[in-house]
C-alpha cells in the first residue's frame, strides 16, 4: 500500500479517501486510490486527480496539435480518443484539454509536454483544476440535482462536453462511457474539489452511490 502522504504531488480530496478507508497505488508522480471499502457500487465517484493532463490555449493551439498527431476533434465541445489512451477535449476555437490515460497505466500524453508555436501557450491544467470520473447507470441522474444541463444520454452523447455550472461553480463535464458503462468526467478548480466531492457524494446517496476506487472504476466496463 502506497501512502499519498509521502508523495509530493497529491490528491485535494486524498485525506476524504483516506479516511473512507481507501488503498492507494502509485501513478504517475503521484498515488492514486485503487480500491475503496463498499465498492462494487452502482454508481460510483473516483478520484482521478493525480493522473496527467495538459491545456494548451491561444490561437495556433489546435493547428500545433495537429502537426503533432493529436486527433483535434471537429467541433467545440466534443473529445474524442487519443492514441495510447486518453482524451483530447476541443473545449473553444482557441483551447484544447488533454486527459491522460484514465486506467493510470501509462502516460500518453509525456510526449506534448513541451509543445509550443506560434499562438500556442501551455496551461497548467493538473495543478489549476480537480479530475474526478463518475461512473453507473444512474449517473446523469445523479449530476441533474446539482447541473441545469440535460446530461441524460439520449440528449448528451458520447464525447459531448458541457461547461456550465455544477454545485453553483464552474466545471467542465465530459461524457466518457467506460466500455457501455455510463461515465463523466468532471474537471473543476482544484481549490474548491473537497467541495464539489461532498456534494457529489451526497447527491450519489440516493441511488447508493459512494467513492469508489481507480480499480473498483474499471469493474463498470468488465460488468457490461
Amino acid at each position: 500500500m502506497t501512502d499519498p502522504a509521502q508523495h509530493t504531488r497529491r490528491s485535494p480530496v486524498y485525506r476524504k479517501l483516506v479516511a473512507a478507508g481507501a488503498t492507494f497505488r502509485e501513478a504517475a508522480d503521484g498515488a492514486v486510490a485503487a480500491t475503496v471499502p463498499g465498492a462494487p457500487r452502482p454508481l460510483g465517484l473516483a478520484d482521478l486527480s493525480v493522473l496527467p493532463r495538459l491545456g494548451y490555449k491561444g490561437p495556433g493551439a489546435l493547428a500545433a496539435l495537429a502537426t503533432v498527431g493529436v486527433p483535434v476533434p471537429e467541433a467545440n465541445n466534443t473529445a474524442l480518443a487519443m492514441p495510447g489512451g486518453g482524451l483530447v477535449a476541443r473545449l473553444a476555437d482557441s483551447e484544447a484539454l488533454l486527459l491522460g490515460d484514465p486506467t493510470g497505466t501509462g502516460d500518453p500524453l509525456a510526449a506534448y509536454g513541451a509543445l509550443h508555436g506560434a499562438g500556442c501557450y501551455a496551461m497548467p491544467r493538473r495543478d489549476s483544476h480537480a479530475w474526478f470520473t463518475l461512473a453507473g447507470d444512474r449517473a446523469a441522474d445523479c449530476l441533474a440535482k446539482l447541473c441545469g444541463v440535460d446530461l441524460r444520454p439520449h440528449r448528451f452523447a458520447d464525447g459531448a462536453i458541457a461547461q456550465t455550472s455544477l454545485a453553483r461553480m464552474n466545471g467542465i463535464l465530459i461524457r466518457d462511457d467506460r466500455g457501455g458503462a455510463l461515465a463523466y468526467h468532471i474537471l473543476a478548480d482544484s481549490a474548491s474539489a473537497p467541495y464539489l466531492w461532498d456534494c457529489l457524494i451526497d447527491a450519489m446517496a440516493e441511488y447508493d452511490g459512494g467513492p469508489v476506487g481507480l480499480d473498483d472504476l474499471a469493474s463498470f466496463a468488465s460488468a457490461e
